[in-house]
């Protein structure tokens, strides 16, 4: 049986490459490295085929502005 790593979603980097953080979507465990991180956060639409049903109503503006 063939075990596979855990790989950055947005860059397919493996724990021997990088470091990732795990996060929980849809009951499934995926993983992220920090450099594509700020993707998750400001860019979501662009993970939408890696994402799928991806609510972007939830996610935060990023075009907000900190006072």
């Amino acid at each position: 049986m063939a075990s596979t790593l855990p790989k950055c979603l947005v860059c397919d980097r493996t724990t021997d490459q990088t470091p990732l953080l795990i996060l929980r979507y849809q009951d499934s465990d995926l993983w992220i490295c920090p450099q594509d991180l700020p993707i998750l956060i400001h860019k979501p639409h662009e993970l939408a085929d890696r994402l799928p049903n991806l609510d972007q109503t939830v996610l935060p503006d990023a075009h907000h502005t900190d006072h």
